[in-house]
Protein backbone atom coordinates (compact mmCIF):
# COMPACT_ATOMS: atom_id res chain seq x y z
CA UNK A 1 0.00 0.00 0.00
CA UNK A 2 1.67 3.37 -0.57
CA UNK A 3 2.16 6.12 1.81
CA UNK A 4 -1.18 7.50 1.38
CA UNK A 5 -4.72 5.83 -0.20
CA UNK A 6 -8.26 6.84 -1.31
CA UNK A 7 -11.24 4.83 0.04
CA UNK A 8 -15.13 4.87 0.23
CA UNK A 9 -15.79 3.81 3.81
CA UNK A 10 -18.66 3.52 6.51
CA UNK A 11 -17.70 4.97 10.48
CA UNK A 12 -19.28 1.63 12.32
CA UNK A 13 -16.96 1.95 15.41
CA UNK A 14 -15.46 5.50 17.15
CA UNK A 15 -13.32 5.72 20.30
CA UNK A 16 -11.90 8.70 21.68
CA UNK A 17 -8.22 9.10 21.16
CA UNK A 18 -5.99 11.86 23.26
CA UNK A 19 -6.94 15.15 23.82
CA UNK A 20 -8.98 16.21 20.78
CA UNK A 21 -8.82 13.21 18.05
CA UNK A 22 -10.78 10.04 17.47
CA UNK A 23 -10.12 6.50 16.69
CA UNK A 24 -12.52 5.16 13.82
CA UNK A 25 -13.17 1.71 12.89
CA UNK A 26 -14.38 1.88 8.92
CA UNK A 27 -15.80 -0.81 6.20
CA UNK A 28 -14.80 0.53 3.09
CA UNK A 29 -15.00 -0.43 -0.32
CA UNK A 30 -11.95 -1.08 -1.32
CA UNK A 31 -9.36 -2.25 1.80
CA UNK A 32 -11.94 -3.73 3.73
CA UNK A 33 -11.97 -2.97 7.72
CA UNK A 34 -9.49 -0.37 9.06
CA UNK A 35 -8.97 1.78 11.70
CA UNK A 36 -7.77 5.38 11.10
CA UNK A 37 -7.24 8.41 13.71
CA UNK A 38 -9.92 11.56 12.90
CA UNK A 39 -7.26 14.30 13.97
CA UNK A 40 -9.41 17.16 15.72
CA UNK A 41 -12.47 15.44 15.48
CA UNK A 42 -13.64 16.15 19.13
CA UNK A 43 -12.24 19.73 18.47
CA UNK A 44 -15.28 22.25 19.50
CA UNK A 45 -16.73 23.29 15.72
CA UNK A 46 -14.22 21.14 13.97
CA UNK A 47 -15.02 20.20 10.26
CA UNK A 48 -14.17 16.41 11.03
CA UNK A 49 -16.57 16.51 13.67
CA UNK A 50 -19.50 15.26 11.56
CA UNK A 51 -17.70 13.40 9.35
CA UNK A 52 -16.30 10.78 12.02
CA UNK A 53 -19.59 10.45 13.42
CA UNK A 54 -21.62 6.81 13.26
CA UNK A 55 -22.95 5.87 9.45
CA UNK A 56 -21.10 8.53 8.16
CA UNK A 57 -20.04 7.86 4.55
CA UNK A 58 -17.49 9.12 3.40
CA UNK A 59 -14.54 9.62 0.38
CA UNK A 60 -11.42 9.93 2.48
CA UNK A 61 -7.73 10.41 1.43
CA UNK A 62 -5.51 8.48 4.16
CA UNK A 63 -1.77 8.60 4.92
CA UNK A 64 -0.18 5.79 6.46
CA UNK A 65 1.49 5.98 9.81
CA UNK A 66 4.15 4.27 11.81
CA UNK A 67 1.45 2.55 13.70
CA UNK A 68 -1.58 3.70 13.03
CA UNK A 69 -3.31 5.97 9.36
CA UNK A 70 -4.19 9.03 9.71
CA UNK A 71 -7.82 10.68 7.83
CA UNK A 72 -6.03 12.99 5.84
CA UNK A 73 -9.20 14.35 4.10
CA UNK A 74 -12.75 13.31 4.70
CA UNK A 75 -15.81 14.58 2.04
CA UNK A 76 -19.35 13.70 3.05
CA UNK A 77 -20.98 11.18 0.98
CA UNK A 78 -24.07 10.72 3.16
CA UNK A 79 -25.17 10.75 6.93
CA UNK A 80 -27.68 8.80 8.04
CA UNK A 81 -29.18 11.49 10.22
CA UNK A 82 -32.95 9.53 10.42
CA UNK A 83 -31.37 6.49 12.05
CA UNK A 84 -30.89 8.55 15.14
CA UNK A 85 -35.05 9.88 15.24
CA UNK A 86 -36.07 6.46 17.03
CA UNK A 87 -34.27 4.21 18.93
CA UNK A 88 -35.73 1.18 17.34
CA UNK A 89 -34.18 2.30 14.17
CA UNK A 90 -30.69 3.30 15.68
CA UNK A 91 -31.03 -0.56 17.73
CA UNK A 92 -31.16 -2.15 14.15
CA UNK A 93 -28.94 -0.08 12.79
CA UNK A 94 -26.11 -1.01 15.51
CA UNK A 95 -27.37 -4.66 15.13
CA UNK A 96 -26.59 -4.62 11.54
CA UNK A 97 -23.31 -3.20 12.04
CA UNK A 98 -22.13 -5.52 14.49
CA UNK A 99 -22.79 -8.08 11.92
CA UNK A 100 -21.12 -6.56 9.24
CA UNK A 101 -18.19 -5.93 11.77
CA UNK A 102 -17.92 -10.00 12.76
CA UNK A 103 -17.76 -10.66 9.00
CA UNK A 104 -15.50 -7.68 7.52
CA UNK A 105 -12.24 -8.58 6.18
CA UNK A 106 -9.02 -6.20 6.17
CA UNK A 107 -6.87 -5.72 3.61
CA UNK A 108 -8.52 -6.83 0.95
CA UNK A 109 -12.16 -5.52 -1.10
CA UNK A 110 -15.20 -5.80 0.74
CA UNK A 111 -17.94 -3.82 -1.52
CA UNK A 112 -20.39 -6.29 -1.93
CA UNK A 113 -20.20 -6.30 1.89
CA UNK A 114 -20.28 -2.61 1.91
CA UNK A 115 -22.86 -1.62 -0.44
CA UNK A 116 -25.92 -4.51 0.91
CA UNK A 117 -24.88 -2.94 4.61
CA UNK A 118 -25.39 1.07 3.01
CA UNK A 119 -28.43 -0.43 1.24
CA UNK A 120 -30.25 -1.61 4.03
CA UNK A 121 -29.55 0.60 6.97
CA UNK A 122 -31.26 3.05 4.09
CA UNK A 123 -34.36 0.62 4.47
CA UNK A 124 -34.07 1.31 8.06
CA UNK A 125 -33.96 4.57 8.00
CA UNK A 126 -37.04 5.28 5.33
CA UNK A 127 -38.94 2.32 6.81
CA UNK A 128 -42.27 3.34 9.44
CA UNK A 129 -41.75 2.31 12.52
CA UNK A 130 -43.87 -0.49 12.49
CA UNK A 131 -41.72 -1.98 9.58
CA UNK A 132 -38.16 -1.40 11.01
CA UNK A 133 -37.85 -5.27 13.07
CA UNK A 134 -39.06 -6.80 9.09
CA UNK A 135 -36.38 -4.35 7.82
CA UNK A 136 -33.82 -5.46 10.39
CA UNK A 137 -34.63 -9.09 9.92
CA UNK A 138 -33.97 -9.05 5.83
CA UNK A 139 -30.83 -7.36 6.70
CA UNK A 140 -29.29 -9.50 8.74
CA UNK A 141 -30.32 -12.30 6.29
CA UNK A 142 -28.68 -10.74 3.40
CA UNK A 143 -25.52 -10.58 5.75
CA UNK A 144 -25.73 -13.82 6.24
CA UNK A 145 -25.75 -14.62 2.70
CA UNK A 146 -22.43 -12.34 2.23
CA UNK A 147 -20.86 -14.59 5.03
CA UNK A 148 -21.73 -17.70 3.40
CA UNK A 149 -24.12 -19.66 5.58
CA UNK A 150 -27.83 -17.93 4.59
CA UNK A 151 -29.83 -20.28 6.40
CA UNK A 152 -32.15 -22.51 3.83
CA UNK A 153 -35.75 -21.74 4.13
CA UNK A 154 -37.27 -22.77 1.18
CA UNK A 155 -36.88 -26.81 1.47
CA UNK A 156 -36.48 -29.16 4.79
CA UNK A 157 -32.99 -29.16 5.38
CA UNK A 158 -32.81 -33.17 6.47
CA UNK A 159 -35.63 -34.41 3.50
CA UNK A 160 -34.54 -31.21 0.96
CA UNK A 161 -38.62 -31.74 0.80
CA UNK A 162 -40.31 -28.03 -0.28
CA UNK A 163 -41.82 -26.64 3.30
CA UNK A 164 -45.40 -24.94 2.27
CA UNK A 165 -46.95 -23.30 5.17
CA UNK A 166 -50.32 -24.24 5.41
CA UNK A 167 -52.79 -21.67 7.16
CA UNK A 168 -55.96 -23.61 7.06
CA UNK A 169 -54.23 -26.64 9.38
CA UNK A 170 -54.94 -25.05 12.97
CA UNK A 171 -51.37 -25.04 14.71
CA UNK A 172 -49.23 -26.10 11.80
CA UNK A 173 -45.78 -26.01 12.62
CA UNK A 174 -42.44 -26.19 10.72
CA UNK A 175 -39.06 -26.88 12.29
CA UNK A 176 -35.30 -24.97 12.70
CA UNK A 177 -32.57 -26.39 13.23
CA UNK A 178 -29.54 -23.75 13.57
CA UNK A 179 -27.41 -26.94 14.02
CA UNK A 180 -28.73 -28.39 10.42
CA UNK A 181 -29.19 -24.92 8.84
CA UNK A 182 -32.72 -24.18 8.44
CA UNK A 183 -36.04 -25.48 8.41
CA UNK A 184 -37.10 -28.61 8.37
CA UNK A 185 -40.69 -30.38 7.42
CA UNK A 186 -42.34 -32.14 10.54
CA UNK A 187 -44.48 -34.23 7.99
CA UNK A 188 -41.34 -36.25 7.67
CA UNK A 189 -41.44 -37.56 11.30
CA UNK A 190 -44.60 -39.29 10.52
CA UNK A 191 -44.10 -43.45 11.72
CA UNK A 192 -42.56 -45.41 9.36
CA UNK A 193 -43.88 -48.54 8.01
CA UNK A 194 -42.43 -51.20 10.45
CA UNK A 195 -44.07 -49.88 13.27
CA UNK A 196 -41.08 -48.08 14.87
CA UNK A 197 -40.61 -44.52 14.98
CA UNK A 198 -37.23 -44.09 15.62
CA UNK A 199 -35.92 -46.40 12.92
CA UNK A 200 -34.45 -44.89 10.32
CA UNK A 201 -36.20 -45.38 6.53
CA UNK A 202 -35.67 -43.86 2.74
CA UNK A 203 -38.02 -40.89 1.91
CA UNK A 204 -37.59 -40.44 -2.03
CA UNK A 205 -34.27 -42.59 -2.12
CA UNK A 206 -32.70 -40.68 0.76
CA UNK A 207 -31.97 -42.43 4.39
CA UNK A 208 -34.18 -40.11 7.15
CA UNK A 209 -33.03 -39.91 10.61
CA UNK A 210 -36.11 -41.19 13.05
CA UNK A 211 -38.86 -38.97 14.82
CA UNK A 212 -36.78 -38.47 17.99
CA UNK A 213 -33.51 -37.90 16.89
CA UNK A 214 -35.22 -35.54 14.27
CA UNK A 215 -36.79 -33.68 16.77
CA UNK A 216 -33.64 -33.16 19.04
CA UNK A 217 -32.45 -31.27 16.13
CA UNK A 218 -35.23 -28.75 16.07
CA UNK A 219 -34.33 -25.15 18.04
CA UNK A 220 -37.30 -23.22 17.21
CA UNK A 221 -41.15 -23.88 16.05
CA UNK A 222 -42.36 -21.58 12.70
CA UNK A 223 -46.28 -21.22 12.16
CA UNK A 224 -47.20 -20.12 8.97
CA UNK A 225 -47.03 -16.64 8.99
CA UNK A 226 -43.55 -17.26 10.65
CA UNK A 227 -42.46 -19.29 8.02
CA UNK A 228 -43.67 -16.97 5.44
CA UNK A 229 -42.44 -14.07 6.67
CA UNK A 230 -38.43 -15.91 7.14
CA UNK A 231 -38.77 -17.71 3.65
CA UNK A 232 -39.47 -13.65 2.57
CA UNK A 233 -36.30 -12.46 3.44
CA UNK A 234 -34.12 -13.71 0.52
CA UNK A 235 -36.05 -11.33 -1.93
CA UNK A 236 -34.82 -8.58 -2.86
CA UNK A 237 -37.66 -6.38 -1.47
CA UNK A 238 -40.51 -7.32 0.81
CA UNK A 239 -43.74 -7.53 -0.22
CA UNK A 240 -46.41 -5.01 1.81
CA UNK A 241 -48.34 -7.72 2.84
CA UNK A 242 -44.91 -9.73 4.62
CA UNK A 243 -44.10 -5.94 5.98
CA UNK A 244 -47.55 -5.71 7.72
CA UNK A 245 -47.11 -9.40 9.39
CA UNK A 246 -47.65 -9.24 13.07
CA UNK A 247 -44.04 -8.05 15.50
CA UNK A 248 -44.69 -10.74 16.88
CA UNK A 249 -43.94 -13.09 14.24
CA UNK A 250 -41.11 -10.41 13.13
CA UNK A 251 -39.74 -10.93 16.75
CA UNK A 252 -40.03 -14.77 16.35
CA UNK A 253 -38.12 -14.20 13.38
CA UNK A 254 -35.60 -11.77 14.33
CA UNK A 255 -34.64 -14.25 17.43
CA UNK A 256 -33.89 -17.12 15.41
CA UNK A 257 -31.93 -15.50 12.98
CA UNK A 258 -29.93 -13.67 16.05
CA UNK A 259 -29.23 -17.23 17.92
CA UNK A 260 -28.41 -18.57 14.00
CA UNK A 261 -25.59 -15.99 13.61
CA UNK A 262 -24.51 -15.96 17.29
CA UNK A 263 -24.14 -19.47 16.65
CA UNK A 264 -22.39 -19.10 13.78
CA UNK A 265 -20.05 -16.67 14.76
CA UNK A 266 -19.83 -17.91 17.58
CA UNK A 267 -19.78 -14.12 19.68
CA UNK A 268 -22.96 -12.05 20.77
CA UNK A 269 -24.65 -9.45 19.37
CA UNK A 270 -24.37 -6.76 21.82
CA UNK A 271 -26.85 -4.48 20.48
CA UNK A 272 -29.73 -7.26 20.23
CA UNK A 273 -30.71 -6.75 24.00
CA UNK A 274 -32.57 -3.87 23.18
CA UNK A 275 -34.60 -5.14 20.45
CA UNK A 276 -36.95 -6.94 22.85
CA UNK A 277 -38.03 -3.29 24.69
CA UNK A 278 -37.37 -1.51 21.15
CA UNK A 279 -40.42 -3.48 19.46
CA UNK A 280 -42.55 -5.59 21.86
CA UNK A 281 -45.19 -2.93 22.33
CA UNK A 282 -45.17 -1.45 18.69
Amino acid sequence: MPKEYQATGINLKGMPLGEHDRLLTILTKEYGLIKAVATGARKHRSAMAGRSGLFVVNDLQISVGRSMDRIKNAEMVQSFVGLGKTLAKLTAAQYLSELALMQALSAQPQEELFLVLVEHLNRIQDAENNHVLACLAHGTYHLLAIAGFAPQVHSCCISQRPVIANREIPKWKAGFSIVGGGVINLEITDPPSDGNPNSDRPINGMEIIGNDAIHNRISHYLNAPELLAIQELAQTDLTDNILKSQTTDWLTVERLLRAYAQYHFDRPIQSSALIDNCFFNI
